[in-house]
């Protein structure tokens, strides 16, 4: 799959007024490359491919990275001469979204080329899957489904936040991930108001609202799972807003199609929960690109002009959120194949837990 990935970059540049690509982003450097050490720099020509790196990783950059010359960088000569050298290169695009000013002044310095800036190339061509990333990204997903439905059922009052969150982590990490795609969301009655709250001491009560979001990354791909569960009997608010928040996000699924935007996907989910009278509660996007990244292209929100396609992955989450009562969300991935919408997310959906 490197060998197509490095034939797309390398079609931009020959329709390009720069003559090679320098890469620093680390996600981007990993996609094209395989590359997963922590330092390193690939440069890109429209037949060249070279990897520099230093000598921590120089074995490591020639198993993973089969496809690129190998630069080991040594004190004498700086980076950029030592991956440039004996090319003839006049204008280098680079990472601009990425590189600092002082980074920059540094390439300048330090070489005679022309270095333009060019932002979102590489993360606009991550936007579109191949077959092995989606494979990749199932399995996170089914990993991250696995641990929701094992903990949440056995979730009871007196448990705090943390507590529940560490048991999640665990799973998680037990079931072969290598690390969580991001720190894990419990939140309990009024805190489940706050989309992004940090678990904390607090005790599960029952008839509240419990937010979890979790995520589990296997080989570098990520996964995004939330659901809403309450433990015991609910008051009417929670029927009222849980079903509200269901049903913007079934519709949204069944609805959407491969050519709309992201802000056009967005207000599939919008239009229900405001003509429902939450439209002031649902003060986030519906979604999200999922990748090497957890949240990457493309957007999908209400300003979103990203065209969905075939082959992208990205997050369906509706939500309401009610200061000093709490929140309601429910987010899949869900990916658009052969014209069609799937669910990739499997977790059991249940409202109320016994």
């Amino acid at each position: 799959m490197t060998e197509k990935r490095l034939e797309k970059i390398q079609d931009v540049i020959k329709k390009s007024e720069f003559d090679s690509i320098l890469i620093s982003n680390p996600i981007n450097r990993r996609y094209l490359s395989g590359f997963t050490g922590s330092w390193g720099y690939l440069l890109i020509t429209e037949k060249e491919c070279r990897l520099s790196t230093d000598s921590r990783y120089s074995i490591q950059a020639e198993t993973e990275s089969a496809q690129f010359e190998v630069i080991t960088v040594t004190s004498q000569t700086p980076w950029p001469l030592a991956i440039t050298e004996g090319l003839n290169l006049k204008n280098i695009a680079f990472e601009s979204e990425d590189i600092t000013v002082e980074n920059l002044k540094y390439l300048e310095d330090k070489t005679p080329y022309k270095w333009i800036p060019s932002p979102n190339i590489i993360s606009s061509l991550r936007s579109i899957k191949d077959d092995e990333e989606l494979e990749t990204i199932q399995k996170a997903i089914n990993i991250a489904d696995n641990s929701f439905n094992a903990i949440s059922e056995n979730i009871k009052p007196g448990d705090t936040e943390k507590e529940i969150a560490w048991e999640l982590e665990k799973h998680i990490r037990m079931q072969g991930a290598e690390s969580l795609s991001f720190e894990t969301i419990v939140a309990s009655g009024p805190n489940s108001a706050k989309p992004h709250h940090s678990p904390s001491n607090r005790k599960i009560r029952e008839g509240e609202p419990i937010v979890i979001d979790m995520g589990a990354k296997f080989s570098g791909y990520c996964s995004d799972l939330t659901r809403t569960i309450c433990i015991g009997k609910p008051d009417e608010k929670y029927n009222k807003i849980y079903d509200t928040v269901f049903i913007a996000q079934l519709t949204t699924i069944e609805t959407l199609e491969k050519g709309m935007t992201g802000k056009g996907i967005d207000n599939l989910a919008r239009s229900i929960i405001t003509d429902s009278g939450f439209g002031e509660n649902f003060g986030h996007s519906l979604g999200h690109g999922v990748g090497l990244e957890v949240h990457e292209n493309p957007g999908v929100g209400p300003t979103s002009e990203n065209i969905i396609e075939e082959n992208m992955v990205f997050t369906v989450e509706p939500g309401i959120y009610i200061e000093n009562w709490g929140g309601v969300r429910i987010e899949d991935i869900v990916s658009i194949k052969n014209g069609e919408t799937k669910i990739m997310s499997n977790a059991k959906k249940n409202k109320i837990l016994d």
